[in-house]
């Protein structure tokens, strides 16, 4: 049999033992306070407010992470993954906030945070649409655009020191940050590779203890447990600027590029928390990304950075332990909420120096940068998307270090179009939809999803073959895999709920080939799936096989997606000689 995941005991619905489940839970709850509160200090120091506000963003983003964290775990309608994946604040926003502090405050940060969350509700019901223009290509350089300039950041953060601090400070903090936790995470075995972040920052803060780097005396005064000081919160800015006009339009794209990285924490997260390989649910993706959406307006009504899915330490978490029952989510949701009540455990980390903060900031943006090279890899760099992505690159890298535009200025616009992750994606979609606009164009046929629609399904093909002027054996093909997946839909279909089904067929070609789209109604058997069953299996069971047999002989490739209302079928006829 295909498995995916040998190592895995237990599945998002197979519950853990109680031992288990503690043992994860505290993990897991570690991991994402550590994240949670790295970032918030990065963003909240970078606008040199006071400790007073630092305390609240911290506040609000452990109950938010931790609501947004069980909610992932639950299907609460279109909200939710249904599996473990953990949530707090995340570094993509980092350098466009401190633009948006540096323009107009936090009140217009925390604006523009609510209104461009709306964007990853937009992208998780338009997800089917939008699937041809982000793609994982895009979503790739994306995160490698963004990677790299939030690095330039935490470099900045490793210098910074007091006045009258001895040279070698720095330099000392930030070995001992970067080598203990880089050495646990390589020569470490078992879930201890998990602490490696948490043993950087305590041998980081030590070494800062040592040359009085380290805020002992914040440490002191902070409260064992005490209520959110409501007055901190910064508010939002109900009669808009130039200022929040002008940098709108970055935070949506930035939103988007968030959005289809969620979209792809909903993919991987499907994939490493089952033992058997499996087609990938994309309603599970919606959800995953509805719920980001949710966390994103809930920190920009709070005033904190926003909400995203801790997909890399999900993973290690997961594969570490075998344990992807999604319960577990439940237990870490709560365990950050009750920690946000208790200051003095979270002051332990908010009284590090910037050092020890922004040498983790590096080693979490070097990991990103990797995970979007994986994308890509993943994806396949054929001669098309090698271009968009060297164009992208060449472009987002030139401007962020060469600033194009002119020198550095308190202009807005200057600001923004100096910023190379703005200016990159803006290009990479664009040269995306460019490509897609500029594509043969495609042809379009409607008809009810019963057996009886099949004449005009032959048809619609065989015009579609003459029109690109394929030989009889390829257009063969093409009409038998037509038939074949129209039946394929029907095989586990009842006629008595779908009577009135509809089924929209969209073929289009490139490199001489032939991709059809079949779009249907909701149902539960996934046809890929069913296609991965037929190769492992050598004998049929069941009549219905035979459909799904012939389709696997004609197509050279079947994808099936599935979202809320909407099932897309995407099969692939290479023409022959």
């Amino acid at each position: 049999m295909n498995t995916l995941n040998e190592n895995i005991r237990h599945e998002p619905q197979e519950p853990s033992s109680a031992q288990a489940t503690a043992s994860v839970a505290i993990q897991g709850a570690v991991i994402a306070v550590i994240n949670t509160i790295v970032m918030v200090t990065i963003v909240v120091r970078a606008s040199d407010e006071g400790q007073a506000y630092l305390s609240w963003a911290v506040f609000a983003a452990l109950i938010i992470g931790g609501a947004i964290t069980a909610l992932q775990s639950s299907r609460i309608g279109r909200f939710g993954a249904g599996h473990l994946l953990l949530c707090g604040a995340g570094p993509h926003w980092v350098a466009i906030s401190v633009v948006a502090i540096n323009a107009g405050g936090w009140t217009t940060l925390a604006s523009l945070i609510v209104v461009s969350s709306l964007a990853q509700f937009a992208f998780a019901a338009w997800l089917p649409v939008l699937r041809r223009i982000i793609t994982p290509v895009v979503c790739g350089t994306s995160l490698m655009l963004i990677s790299i300039s939030v690095i330039a950041v935490a470099v900045e953060k490793l210098a910074e020191v007091p006045e009258g601090t001895a040279a070698i400070a720095s330099p000392l903090v930030v070995s001992a940050t970067l080598g203990s936790a880089v050495v646990v995470s390589l020569k470490g075995t078992g879930v201890l590779r998990l602490w490696s972040p948490l043993i950087g920052i305590l041998s980081g803060c030590i070494v800062a203890a040592i040359f009085n780097l380290y805020d002992l005396e914040f440490l002191r005064r902070a409260s064992w447990f005490e209520l959110p000081n409501l007055g901190a919160w910064p508010g939002l800015e109900w009669a808009p600027g130039t200022e929040f006009w002008s940098l709108l339009p970055t935070f949506v794209v930035v939103t988007l590029v968030v959005a289809v990285k969620t979209g792809g924490d909903g993919v991987v997260i499907q994939q490493v928390s089952h033992r058997e390989s499996r087609a990938i649910d994309f309603r599970v993706v919606q959800g995953t990304v509805n719920a980001s959406g949710l966390g994103g307006l809930l920190a920009g009504l709070a005033g904190t950075p926003p909400t995203i899915a801790y997909s890399p330490s999900t993973i290690s978490l997961i594969n570490l332990t075998g344990i992807a029952y999604r319960g577990i989510g439940y237990y870490i949701g709560a365990a950050l909420i009750l920690l946000a009540f208790f200051p003095k455990i979270t002051a332990l980390l908010l009284a590090a120096p910037s050092a020890v903060l922004g040498s983790l900031l590096l080693l979490v943006m070097g990991m990103l940068l990797v995970e979007g090279m994986r994308m890509l890899f993943r994806e396949g760099l054929d001669q098309r998307n090698t271009l968009i992505v060297a164009v992208t690159l060449a472009v987002g890298l030139g401007v962020e270090s060469l600033n194009v535009f002119g020198v550095r200025s308190n202009d807005v616009w200057i600001s923004i179009l100096g910023n190379g992750t703005t200016v990159g994606i803006l290009v990479m979609i664009t040269l995306t939809t460019l490509i897609e606009l500029t594509s043969p164009r495609s042809k379009r046929l409607e008809v009810k999803l019963e057996t009886s629609s099949l004449p005009k399904i032959d048809s619609f093909l065989q015009d579609f073959a003459a029109g690109i002027a394929w030989n009889e054996k390829s257009t063969n093909r093409l009409r038998a895999a037509g038939e074949e997946s129209l039946l394929c839909l029907l095989a586990s279909e009842s006629e008595a709920i779908h009577a009135d089904a509809q089924l929209i067929i969209v073929a289009r070609t490139h490199d001489d080939v032939v991709e059809m789209d079949l779009l249907s109604v909701f149902e539960e058997q996934n046809i890929e799936d069913r296609l991965t069953y037929m190769s492992e299996e050598a004998q049929v069971h069941d009549d219905r096989e035979l459909s799904f047999r012939l389709l696997r002989h004609h197509a050279s490739s079947v994808h099936h997606r599935k979202y809320h209302g909407l099932d897309i079928v995407t099969v692939q006829v290479e023409g022959t000689e």
